[in-house]
């Protein structure tokens, strides 16, 4: 009975650990999202769109975010499929312990953070922080590679949104400049231009564009 009863507290114990890590894991997920995907940028680039076209509130934020997370999905999912393959089953079967699984789930993502991030931003933050020289980028540590991808997908969203104003704006300045012209001081030139700008936007098939050039703007 002794021994039954050693055997099941023991057998208790991993469960609680790993309910633990769970947890914590959620916990950050929303932080992890935001700070090591692709979320960030893309939700720049949908937010300078909307304003760009003049719309506040079409699409609603709900929609933005729910089109970021999916677009996160479909662009970190060689990521995610190779933390599956290299960590996640592995530590399953029990084959690794839950310290390499942790380390063998940073290698792809700090791989992907990497190839997004610019070389002046990972020299900003090793100066920062002080970390020493290292031969291969993949030896720098997450605090480091964590905040300069940061910083290049910031860059990155914002020179995205600037490119995709500069259109919408020619068309507000075509618009207003018309309308004075033509004396017409009281209309609000926002409420002509609008349509207009909506059917660049559709005639050029804007969505799918936007997308594209959004998938096709990570190196992988």
């Amino acid at each position: 009975m002794e021994e039954n009863s050693l055997i099941s507290i023991n057998g208790g114990e991993t469960p609680t650990l790993e309910i633990l890590l769970l947890m914590t894991i959620i916990m950050l997920l929303p932080s992890i999202v935001i700070m090591m995907t692709s979320f960030t940028r893309i939700i720049i680039i949908l937010s300078f769109t909307r304003n760009a076209l003049g719309i506040q509130q079409t699409p609603p934020n709900m929609v933005l975010v729910g089109l970021a997370l999916f677009l996160t999905l479909f662009i970190m999912r060689p990521v995610l499929d190779e933390i599956n393959t290299n960590a996640y089953q592995p530590y399953l079967e029990e084959k690794i312990t839950q310290e390499e699984a942790l380390s063998q789930m940073q290698e792809p993502l700090k791989r992907f953070m990497l190839r997004q991030t610019d070389v002046s931003a990972v020299e900003l933050f090793t100066d920062l922080s002080g970390t020493e020289e290292v031969e291969e980028p993949m030896d720098l540590p997450m605090t480091v590679v964590i905040p300069s991808f940061m910083t290049s997908e910031l860059k990155r969203g914002f020179m995205a949104g600037f490119a995709i104003y500069v259109p919408f704006l020619l068309i507000d300045i075509i618009v207003s400049s018309t309308l004075m012209s033509m004396g017409m001081i009281m209309l609000p030139p926002a409420t002509i231009a609008l349509p207009f700008k909506l059917l660049l936007f559709v005639t050029v098939n804007g969505w799918e564009l936007l997308f594209s050039s959004i998938v096709k703007g990570f190196n992988f």
